[in-house]
């Protein structure tokens, strides 16, 4: 029979440890060959932030063009057929828009 065992329980941040040893000062453990700057090297930290750049997460770029907000009511089943046709809706109701406007005059 295989021996279960028990999943240990987790008992909480031992703050007394931790106050221990940052009031030692005790180095940061480095690995040369995985970390990308010697933690325990202020000149070394200092030159690895100074080249770090900010790297945009996900999400749509921004757009070189700001659009206004719009809030604007239509027919239901306006809406509905251009929300059946998936994501990206929005924009092709822009492009139906912009198409009907090439023809047409707004006034």
């Amino acid at each position: 029979m295989p021996t279960i065992k028990k999943p240990t329980e987790h008992k909480g941040t031992d703050w007394e440890r931790v106050r221990r040893e940052a009031a030692q000062d005790a180095p940061i453990p480095f690995d040369a060959d995985s970390e990308p700057y010697d933690p325990n090297n202020p000149a070394s930290v200092a030159a690895y932030w100074a080249q770090a750049t900010v790297k945009r997460g996900r999400g749509r770029p921004a757009s070189g063009v700001k659009r206004p907000t719009l809030n604007m009511r239509v027919d239901p089943e306006v809406l509905d057929a251009f929300k059946a046709t998936g994501p990206g809706w929005q924009t092709r109701i822009n492009a139906a828009l912009k198409d009907w406007l090439r023809t047409h005059s707004p006034a």
